[in-house]
């Protein structure tokens, strides 16, 4: 039998034949890094990211000092207390965790108002490792910008207000503790985002989520709703968040770093029915 041959192009005379080209860059298996690559020049290369974040250190930061600097002004020494300064880092990250939730959910479900999610479901077409990459630069991006913002915030907070010097555990919870709780929240609204496939829907139910409970138990006056009004006020997102400045809305509830716990088992349910949900349908 003959061995088949490779066909060649007519070469010009003189020329020896054409027998096909091969590209000197090394062909690899694609991995979990190349996708985090792809995501991350995404997200720096946004002009809603720049924005956003922006917007988050300017409210987180200029409310701090802010906040600092009339409560500095106002008090003397032995006015505030037991009290440390670090619990008046709480309203500007409150405020400006609606930015990470907008940021958040923009991540996702942006690419499929715009149909940008084809394409990148046709360079990875393993979904899962799309919004696990997803996931981890965003949880990267968000936990670092809250963490500089959240410790500049203390150390000035610390530094105008004559107050108790906080200790070692009240610094952790006041600048990583949060930080970790609000890219938590960031990547729980990015998995909505997935699952809800529309921007303005998936920030209205995250935007819901946060400030529902708190609003809904401020009209419950019967007695027979007792219970659950408490139960809402315990468990809303602000308040756990104020646990982590020792500024909790009641006495029982969760309390030191139960806030975190929480919200990783949230977000970690909130994430496996995206992933499941990401299989099954199309894009």
């Amino acid at each position: 039998m003959s061995t088949p041959q490779t066909p060649t192009s007519p070469a010009a005379p003189g020329m020896p034949p054409y027998s096909g080209y091969t590209s000197p860059i090394p062909v690899v298996r694609t991995h979990l890094g190349h996708a985090i690559a792809s995501e991350w020049t995404k997200i720096k290369s946004v002009r809603s990211t720049m924005w956003t974040l922006g917007v988050f250190v300017v409210l987180v930061v200029g409310i701090g000092l802010l906040t600092g600097t009339v409560v500095g002004s106002s008090t003397s020494e032995g006015d505030l207390g037991s009290e440390s300064a670090l619990a008046l880092g709480f309203f500007g990250l409150l405020l400006g965790s609606m930015c990470i939730i907008t940021l958040g959910v923009l991540t996702t479900a942006s690419e499929y108002g715009t149909g940008m999610i084809r394409t990148t479901m046709t360079a990875c077409p393993s979904r899962g490792r799309v919004l696990t990459a997803k996931a981890i630069v965003f949880f990267a991006v968000a936990f670092t910008v809250t963490l500089v913002s959240s410790g500049l915030v203390a150390v000035a907070q610390v530094g105008m207000v004559d107050a108790r010097d906080p200790s070692g555990g009240e610094w952790l919870k006041a600048t990583v503790g949060v930080s970790l709780y609000i890219a938590l929240l960031g990547l729980l609204s990015l998995v909505v985002g997935s699952i809800i496939r529309h921007s303005a829907g998936a920030i209205t139910i995250m935007i819901g989520a946060v400030l529902a409970p708190l609003v809904v138990a401020l009209f419950m006056f019967s007695a027979s709703l007792e219970d659950l009004r408490e139960f809402l006020f315990e468990y809303s997102i602000p308040n756990q968040l104020g646990v982590f400045y020792a500024n909790s809305l009641s006495e029982s509830g969760p309390s030191g770093w139960d806030p975190l716990w929480i919200m990783l088992g949230i977000t970690a349910v909130a994430f496996a029915g995206a992933y499941a949900l990401l299989e099954r349908r199309d894009v």
